[in-house]
């Protein structure tokens, strides 16, 4: 096993997710807009990781949202599903908040946002794991 780029991928975006969870743990609000984005785009960057990583598929583009880059990970491979609602979500946070409709969110949306973006992370962990692209701990 030596999936290198893709072990780095997830220790970033974990490290970025226990910062989260210590700083909203600790009752510190980040702004919630931020917050948001910045889950969507780590999803992002495991979903391309992990095309990259499988290199059967052609890699979601700079441009090319959360959930266009999911249609990609799933294409062929439906068991992907199972975070699709996980990502819509994150989505839905995100939409909420553009149209000004913060009232439409869940009461603790830091900690939901939080908890979603681990979720999606130790999903898509341990199917590499199981895949023996990363490593079992």
């Amino acid at each position: 096993m030596n999936h290198p780029e893709l072990q780095q991928c997830f220790e970033i975006v974990d490290q970025r997710i226990r910062e989260y969870e210590i700083s909203v743990n600790a009752g510190e609000q980040p702004e919630l807009a931020a917050l948001v984005e910045q889950a969507m785009q780590l999803v992002k960057q495991l979903i391309v990781g992990y095309i990259q990583d499988v290199g059967e598929a052609d890699v979601p583009g700079p441009d090319d949202d959360l959930l266009e880059s999911f249609k990609i990970l799933v294409k062929g491979d439906p068991s992907w599903n199972t975070i699709r609602d996980n990502c819509r979500e994150l989505v839905y946070y995100h939409n909420c908040l553009t149209m000004d409709r913060a009232d439409a969110l869940p009461v603790h949306p830091h900690k939901m946002t939080v908890r979603t973006l681990r979720h999606i992370f130790l999903f898509m962990k341990t199917r590499c794991m199981r895949e023996s692209r990363l490593e079992m701990l």
